[in-house]
């Protein structure tokens, strides 16, 4: 303990001294610390007067975040005049899929449309005709043949389809989207922290501000969340779309992606500068009056901008220490 109330000391001493004040050093009296660090208490009124506490807060908190992104694809008018637009990757990967995915598709519709149902009137004649004696059994069974050939092309073209679909997925992308998106429509790929999942829904609205475009923002949905999380970065890849009539944006152009976040009912909420954490456990240090600081372990959730949601270990009319709380830390747990 003794290294932390030294260095408190030669704090008050500077603060003092700055002030233009007479060393109190003489009169400073030691901390006392109880409760195994759980209660730290000063009657020496300099050293009590260090710390600096605040309530905590009780409301729906709104804050903004910032992302990197960049315009992975845009949609333009095909002029070959297919009935589907074209979509333009930066990824030639995720291009290479999407090609991929639509031949499949094609493909699986061809058998399934044609060439299954024909294979089954086929079938169908060859059983008729051997009941009349008009074919051999090696007849049905070559149209038997045939018809269990096209079901397994159809569930190869089935098991292809998913892939290129996982792979646009986990690039960002929904299939079905691309399908149906109408042209000048741009897709901006940016990455958040695990922890904001919760704070960026669905459908909500962001800013977009590009390098290209410096002085013009623009305006943006939030049209998917991915389902999967890196493992190395804990990242989650989220895709926004912006509609942009003028065919300005291209793919390949970074922007910075900015929402507005609001946490999800009232809840208590802490300054980051008043938590400290041991051995993996979050704790903060409550203000009890006449120079009595408390210690509180307390469970933690998102954080928004520069506060943290208190989850547990708290109430709302605690008064925790917003300056200080690292040397209270090191008195608490004897460092």
């Amino acid at each position: 303990m003794k290294p932390i109330l030294y260095l408190l000391t030669s704090v008050l001493l500077w603060t003092a001294c700055s002030r233009g004040q007479d060393s109190p050093v003489e009169r400073i009296i030691a901390p006392s610390v109880s409760d195994n660090g759980q209660y730290v208490s000063f009657t020496d009124s300099t050293m009590r007067n260090f710390f600096e506490s605040a309530p905590i807060f009780d409301s729906s908190m709104t804050a903004s975040y910032t992302a990197p992104g960049k315009i992975a694809a845009t949609v333009v008018v095909s002029a070959a005049g297919a009935s589907q637009n074209v979509v333009l990757f930066d990824n030639p990967d995720l291009a290479a899929s999407y090609t991929a995915l639509a031949q499949h598709q094609t493909n699986i519709h061809q058998i399934q449309q044609i060439n299954i149902k024909q294979k089954e009137i086929e079938l169908e004649r060859a059983s008729d005709l051997l009941s009349h004696g008009a074919a051999t059994g090696r007849d049905v069974l070559e149209a038997q043949t045939a018809l269990s050939l096209e079901k397994s092309n159809l569930a190869n073209e089935k098991a292809a389809l998913i892939q290129y679909e996982a792979s646009l997925k986990q690039g960002g992308f929904d299939p079905t989207a691309l399908r149906k998106a109408p042209v000048g429509k741009a897709y901006v790929i940016c990455d958040i922290p695990e922890n904001q999942i919760n704070a960026i829904q669905e459908g909500a609205s962001c800013e977009l501000l590009f390098s290209a475009f410096p002085e013009k923002t623009f305006k943006g949905e939030v049209e998917d969340i991915a389902d999967v999380i890196d493992n190395v970065t804990r990242m989650v890849k989220l895709r926004v779309s912006v509609l942009d009539h003028s065919s300005s944006l291209k793919a390949g152009m970074f922007a910075q992606v900015t929402f507005d976040l609001k946490s999800v009912g009232d809840r208590l909420t802490i300054n980051k500068k008043s938590l400290v954490t041991v051995d993996g456990k979050d704790y903060v240090f409550i203000n009890k009056g006449n120079g009595v600081f408390e210690r509180k372990a307390i469970k933690t959730g998102q954080q928004i901008g520069d506060h943290l949601i208190v989850l547990e270990g708290l109430k709302k009319d605690d008064e925790v220490i917003t300056k200080g709380a690292i040397q209270l830390k090191g008195l608490s747990f004897g460092y």
